[in-house]
């Protein structure tokens, strides 16, 4: 099995080449009426300060008549205060972004973003409903939340002949494994990914299949 690490947000994480608006594998989406202001809440998936920036950025740039867009994000694995960041955007001092920080660090999910966005109807809903709508707001779309493994994953860099390469192809499904890189020389230098957990029985079953006439560089385990 591979080694899961945590939960995220079954999401892309968005970049300067992300589309925009952000269509629906990149973001998460859920809106409520609260006393005739509307809220819209946006999740992200986010594994580091500038990719929760620019998820924020492309929500502000899409709603940019709201009242407030007010953010959070917890970009680390869950409960990992190491990376986080909140703002109210002009709403009263810890009223927002506070309040929707707590849930996303008690959340079982980790590498996350999150904006409100709020449209004022008119009524004013005092501190205490400021907290209560943007804390729940953001803890309601977390519940319903689709969610993926984050798995730790292995590169081998390995050189085989050309007869190798149909025994090769075989066998990436068989462990979930993928080519990054390949290198025609005299022989094939691959560079392959794969759960970590697969990498020893892969390196294993492919070296056995070639009855020893590859070789395995190196094994690297990415960074978790």
């Amino acid at each position: 099995m591979p080694n899961i690490l945590y939960k995220v947000p079954a999401l892309k994480i968005c970049d300067e080449h992300t589309p925009f608006p952000l269509p629906s594998d990149y973001c998460f989406r859920r809106q409520e009426e609260i006393k005739k202001s509307i809220f819209i809440t946006s999740i992200g998936h986010a594994n580091s300060k500038e990719s929760a920036k620019q998820f924020i950025d492309r929500i502000c740039r899409e709603f940019p008549d709201a009242t407030h867009n007010c953010y959070a994000y917890a970009v680390g694995a869950p409960k990992d205060t190491a990376h986080i960041g909140q703002s109210d955007n002009g709403e009263p001092h810890g009223t927002a972004g506070k309040p929707m920080l707590n849930i996303l660090l008690h959340a079982e999910v980790g590498e996350v973003v999150a904006v409100v966005t709020r449209y004022f109807g008119g009524i004013k809903l005092g501190t205490g409903g400021l907290v209560k709508a943007y804390q729940g707001s953001v803890a309601d779309a977390m519940e319903i939340l689709p969610v993926a493994d984050k798995i730790i994953y292995a590169r081998i860099a390995l050189s085989c002949g050309y007869e190798h390469i149909n025994l090769l192809h075989y066998h990436l499904p068989l462990f979930d494994a993928k080519i990054i890189q390949e290198d025609f020389q005299e022989n094939i230098i691959y560079e392959i990914e794969l759960p970590s957990a697969q990498a020893e029985a892969f390196s294993s079953a492919f070296t056995n299949a070639c009855n020893g006439k590859i070789k395995i560089l190196n094994t690297i385990i990415l960074g978790s």
